[in-house]
């Protein structure tokens, strides 16, 4: 099935980035690289979480919706984690899905995968309604919150489970003392990018400002609250080589975005860092890791 919306607000859950990168195909297609790739980070986080889901679903699971899927990578995870389910991708993004469908169709999936080119909250409208519905690190890119969780409540079958993934801790990719410049760059650099993306958020078309109490917000929409738990994406150093490459690329795209809101010392640390040539450099060190814990607000159809 292939859908469409006008976009209105949109974030892609596989492997969140911050960026929110507008443009012609190929710089979504760039991104969509990268939120692949990054994605694989979360590897063990999807399969836990959805283990989790499926002991609170109180119907077969038979149809899954992953709004704000981004590339894919997550939709597939849950195909395989559901082996009963037909799986639908929705993203506004035409390059993400097409992806998606690759993926799925490497993954072995694709003949109960399908992609909808739509955005969140009114380009559900419509839409088949499902056993499980997940949103990963996508609806806070969403101008009205409370609305696009309204229409993942729409979507959702009684005995059914909205999953909205949202919140948590920062992630945490390496000591607090690097040994370069002074220590606890990554917390400082949390402080700027809070900043930056509420300025990004404001310039969101239909931003509203919300309380972000996700429980709140799924009762408000109709769903009685089905538990909350959080679930920690832990890849202890040393990071195999690959994994380190995903987050170089993350640290390159954090210089380029905040650098210059940065401290000149703090801009001094960064640029060691990303210095292939420097042992001090992300990819020559043996400190780095990977650390996130994300919370999972779920909640059911009575």
């Amino acid at each position: 099935m292939h859908g469409h919306a006008q976009q209105q607000g949109h974030g892609h859950g596989d492997g969140h980035s911050d960026e929110h990168e507008h443009g012609h195909d190929r710089s979504f297609a760039d991104m969509g690289e990268f939120l692949e790739r990054e994605a694989g980070l979360h590897r063990q986080f999807v399969d836990d979480v959805a283990a989790w889901l499926g002991g609170l679903v109180s119907t077969p699971v038979t149809r899954v919706v992953d709004a704000g899927s981004g590339p894919g990578v997550g939709a597939v995870q849950l195909a395989r984690a559901f082996p009963d389910a037909r799986v639908v991708a929705l993203d506004p993004e035409r390059v993400l899905l097409d992806r998606a469908v690759e993926l799925a169709a490497a993954a072995g999936v694709g003949d109960r995968f399908e992609v909808v080119e739509a955005a969140l909250p009114h380009g559900v409208d419509g839409l088949a309604a499902a056993d499980l519905v997940w949103s990963k690190l996508a609806l806070h890119h969403v101008g009205d919150q409370q609305a696009a969780v309204a229409a993942l409540a729409g979507l959702v079958r009684r005995g059914g489970v909205v999953a909205v993934i949202e919140g948590g801790l920062p992630m945490r990719t390496l000591p607090r003392d690097i040994g370069v410049g002074r220590p606890g760059l990554e917390a400082r650099l949390d402080g700027l990018a809070a900043e930056w993306f509420e300025h990004m958020r404001a310039q969101t078309p239909g931003s509203t400002t919300a309380v972000e109490d996700w429980g709140g917000m799924l009762r408000a929409a109709g769903l009685t609250p089905s538990g909350t738990k959080t679930f920690v994406a832990d890849l202890p150093a040393p990071l195999a080589q690959a994994d380190r490459e995903v987050l170089f690329d993350r640290w390159r795209r954090t210089r380029e975005r905040l650098g210059d809101k940065a401290s000149a010392e703090d801009r001094e640390a960064l640029d060691v860092l990303l210095d292939r040539d420097d042992p001090r450099g992300f990819p020559n060190r043996e400190d780095v890791y990977f650390l996130h814990a994300m919370t999972v607000h779920t909640a059911r159809r009575d």
